[in-house]
């Protein structure tokens, strides 16, 4: 299961928490043991922090419908959500917390221009399912959105500034609707409204889409363009100043972005990309050291040492596994 802080939490922060992939397993997936699963997680597990951490959002996976065990996963996904919602409204919580899921950007088939935005064809006939669920419950739709992955796939197409979400760039103009977007992350984020509306326009009216993870790697591979410790400082810093001004998309201006910046530490026994080792904020220390300059302690802009060494075991893709592991941006949730 996942995990929460018994030593108290920030004031005013409203973590998320969650059942992580293997208890989808189908083998454990029997409408009877389900049921009987969430109801143990809810009410054994998140309850008992309720009332200082005011948990608002539990996920069930993380990147389920584009992961490596998405065949025998995907279609236990929405019942899962289900149950565990089930469990939380029997204890009188629905209204406080809600239960989602977060996906990649994996998941859309075209992301651009934003206003093309569409899901994958394959994916429709699980994903038109749960907007139905979460239109109807409320939830919101996450989705881990990295700008740094576009400009590392296209250093020559995607202008670094407008990766790092720098204020002074210009900006694209989206060429069908016309709108301004000023920096990737709000065009990330307008791409998945419109895939919500073109498969599921009822849920478009109500459902939300929030950044569940984002961030920008301080070191990686000499081939590995733009991962340095100056980008991941400006990313972090200029993503935290975005959602602290409480603006919304260019599409959903009237909705705040609300965002969660991956991760809290580096994970330096991590395989695969160098980069994926580096999108910690802090030092895994009891000293909350600064891994990148422009991040202090409390989690604000300032002009701090950089270091890009560190430790801690856990992928970057899990990181809906543990609140403890996240450093929230969103101001009171």
């Amino acid at each position: 299961m996942g995990q929460v802080n018994k030593r108290g939490t920030t004031p005013g922060a409203r973590p998320s928490a969650s059942q992580p992939q293997p208890d989808l397993e189908p083998s454990r997936c029997h409408p009877s043991q389900r049921r009987a699963s969430q109801a143990h997680m809810a009410e054994g597990e998140r309850v008992p922090f309720q009332r200082d951490t005011k948990i608002a959002v539990l996920t069930v996976g993380n990147e389920v419908l584009t992961g490596g065990n998405r065949s025998a996963l995907s279609r236990v996904l929405l019942p899962a959500m289900q149950s565990l919602h089930g469990a939380v409204a029997a204890l009188g919580l629905d209204k406080q917390i809600t239960v989602t899921t977060a996906h990649n950007l994996g998941v859309l088939g075209t992301s651009y221009p934003p206003s093309a935005g569409a899901f994958r064809k394959d994916l429709l006939p699980y994903l038109c399912p749960i907007l139905d669920y979460q239109a109807r419950t409320g939830s919101p739709f996450l989705v881990n959105a990295y700008p740094y992955f576009a400009y590392s796939d296209d250093p020559k197409g995607v202008q670094l500034d407008y990766a790092l979400l720098e204020p002074g760039y210009a900006g694209v103009q989206d060429p069908n609707s016309r709108l301004h977007y000023p920096n990737l992350l709000v065009a990330q984020v307008d791409a998945v409204y419109h895939a919500i509306a073109a498969a599921n326009t009822a849920a478009s009216r109500v459902v939300e889409v929030r950044v569940s993870e984002t961030g920008w790697p301080s070191a990686g591979a000499a081939n590995e363009t733009g991962a340095t410790p100056r980008n991941a400082a400006r990313y972090n810093s200029n993503a935290m100043r975005l959602v602290a001004e409480g603006r919304g998309t260019p599409l959903k201006p009237g909705v705040p972005l609300r965002a969660y910046v991956f991760a809290l530490f580096n994970e330096n026994l991590k395989p695969g990309l160098a980069s994926e080792r580096y999108y910690g904020l802090f030092k895994p220390m009891a000293r909350r050291r600064p891994l990148v300059a422009g991040v202090g302690a409390d989690g604000r802009g300032g002009r701090r040492g950089s270091r890009a060494d560190g430790g801690g075991v856990r992928s970057r893709r899990g990181a809906a596994r543990t609140a403890l592991m996240e450093w929230q941006i969103v101001r009171g949730g």
